[in-house]
């Protein structure tokens, strides 16, 4: 059974991952993509086709997200999509539920059908944090999603808490508040990309750092970083000496 579930999920990721593969690039013209006026026309595209449909377009992106997220997809480039689609708010809040919903979804397929497995590998490698988070397990939880889960792969971040049997709901309340500064900030980047590209004639790498609606973000991302070691410094290092 265990077996005949790794194959289908295997095939259910590859078939996604190729369809969407093939529904970006079958309308991409690859040899205009040196020509910055293509990218505008794509911008156009993009806005016209999301205003004419939002609605229908944020249920895609969610249920795309959570299938992705699910099936060990990474996150990054989710939240930067988000903010070119919808924006930075609410690209921020489709993103944020979605990816936390995939994330809840492949930690309770896991759990399920690899759980011992998971152990068997993870235990030994993080035992030193499987007190501290049964002390508290939402917030360390919280703080654990805060400052990016330690540089861990994300697929890796949303399986690891099986090791200290969290809660679904400290699982899903946790990574939710846990991730929105990330996502916001990577959402804003999203939508600065975008504006840069509709107002701008020409492209220039000189002009897109410089410009506020990217810098910012980058910058507050950075300041985040800092502040995310300090706190994982502070929280798990001290209390594991």
């Amino acid at each position: 059974m265990t077996k005949k579930f790794k194959i289908i999920l295997g095939i259910s990721y590859l078939l996604i991952l190729f369809a969407f593969l093939y529904l970006i690039f079958s309308e991409i013209e690859f040899n205009r993509l040196d020509e910055f006026p293509y990218y505008k026309e794509l911008q156009v595209r993009l806005d016209h086709f999301v205003g004419n449909n939002l609605i229908l377009n944020l249920f895609i992106f969610f249920g795309f997200a959570v299938i992705w997220v699910s099936l060990l997809g990474f996150g990054s480039p989710l939240l930067i999509l988000s903010g070119i689609l919808f924006g930075k708010w609410l690209g921020t809040l489709v993103s944020t539920i979605s990816i936390t919903c995939g994330a809840l979804i492949l930690y309770s397929l896991a759990n399920l059908f690899f759980k011992d497995l998971i152990k068997q590998i993870l235990v030994e490698r993080f035992k030193i944090y499987i007190e501290i988070f049964n002390k508290n397990e939402f917030y360390y939880f919280f703080i654990f999603r805060l400052v990016g889960g330690f540089g861990i792969p994300f697929f890796l971040q949303n399986t690891l808490p099986i090791i200290f049997n969290m809660k679904k709901y400290n699982y899903f309340f946790g990574s939710l508040l846990g991730f929105i500064p990330s996502f916001y900030i990577l959402n804003t980047i999203g939508s600065g990309i975008n504006n840069f590209i509709q107002q701008s004639d020409n492209f220039s790498l000189i002009n897109l750092i410089s410009n506020k609606e990217i810098y910012l973000p980058i910058l507050f991302f950075l300041i985040f970083l800092l502040i995310s070691f300090i706190i994982k410094k502070k929280i798990f290092y001290d209390q594991k000496n």
